[in-house]
């Protein structure tokens, strides 16, 4: 038994593609403070705001900023969300055309099922987005192809999120990454939707993606939430691994326990195109302001508990709203559930 946790180690580490004082130069940072956060205030971020972060993240040169959804408004009624839910290209021309810098790119996400990129996503030349990020489960990856697609086709580079790994089949994942591996999606992301992912675990995840990724000249990402205070540990690891694209958002803001926080992983990397002196102070004029303002998010016992069950944090974000304290009995609900 020692000896095959020894060669796993000593397999791993010769996977390891950096150190705590190097960098690489493949390295790119995605700030979804915007798409992730728009799920704790409901999208509904002032144009100031935008504007303020796009600044921030410009100057902290940070590669890729996503702004929010392409959400169906056939599906969703546009009057009871803000604007960054639909990113519909003229609000976003408006808020953002005047200060726009080809050193960083512009995203935006599409769910299967949710979005209808054919209608909705003019071509790339008649577009300020650049990326198009598309978020799948397991069992609808040819209809995520079929979006990735559509989008190449349309000129822009395209991201896939695989969601709720953690809870998928090993056979399954494989199936799913060769499937990617022969899109024409750029890069596939590793996604800990629950948080509930230990770092050896996420180690041999991003060991899983690389090699399917290597084989058809791909990159890979890490998406990671917080549930369990481990979003910039599991982010770190993946980058270590080889992992090339990483996500973070401001003061961590993100669904339920939020995501890995762009100023710890700023304060990680050593490529000196990264300054963590703007985040600083967006934090402190823009950050703090949303806090005040009554907006909650962030790691909590409710979050730990759905992240070690490996359950979905919405009833844990009911818990949250519903200002429960009862612990407890809460953890007796979850378990109840399994």
């Amino acid at each position: 038994m020692t000896g095959s946790i020894e060669s796993e180690e000593n397999y791993m580490s010769e996977r390891i593609k950096g150190t705590m004082i190097s960098y690489r130069p493949d390295i790119k940072v995605l700030d979804a403070t915007i798409r992730d956060g728009g799920l704790v205030n409901n999208f509904e971020f002032t144009d100031e705001f935008v504007r303020n972060l796009y600044r921030t993240n410009l100057h902290a040169g940070v590669d890729v900023m996503e702004i929010g959804y392409l959400a169906d408004p056939d599906l969703f009624d546009e009057s009871k969300f803000g604007k960054w839910k639909f990113c519909h290209e003229a609000q976003i021309r408006e808020v953002l055309e005047d200060i726009l810098d080809p050193k960083m790119q512009l995203a935006v996400m599409a769910d299967v099922g949710r979005a209808n990129v054919a209608r909705d996503l003019p071509d790339k030349a008649d577009s300020i987005l650049d990326v198009v990020r598309i978020a799948t489960y397991i069992n609808t990856i040819p209809a995520a192809i079929e979006m990735i697609e559509t989008c190449a086709k349309k000129g822009y580079h395209t991201t896939v999120n695989i969601m709720a790994v953690s809870k998928a089949k090993e056979s399954e994942l494989a199936e799913a990454l060769d499937m990617l591996g022969r899109s024409s999606v750029d890069v596939i992301y590793l996604v800990d939707s629950y948080g509930s992912l230990y770092p050896l675990q996420i180690r041999q995840l991003a060991q899983s993606y690389l090699e399917a990724a290597e084989k058809y000249g791909k990159q890979v990402g890490i998406h990671a939430h917080n549930n369990q205070q481990l979003a910039f540990a599991n982010t770190t690891e993946c980058c270590m691994m080889g992992v090339s694209y990483l996500d973070a958002t401001m003061s961590a803001m993100g669904r339920g326990a939020g995501n890995c926080a762009m100023e710890l992983l700023l304060g990680f990397l050593k490529n000196p195109k990264y300054d963590i002196k703007p985040v600083l102070r967006f934090l402190q004029e823009d950050m703090q302001k949303l806090k005040n303002e009554g907006v909650v998010w962030g790691y909590d016992i409710q979050y730990l508990l759905t992240g070690y069950l490996n359950q979905h944090p919405r009833t844990a974000i009911t818990f949250t709203k519903e200002k429960r304290e009862d612990y407890f009995t809460f953890f007796q609900e979850l378990q109840e559930n399994e």
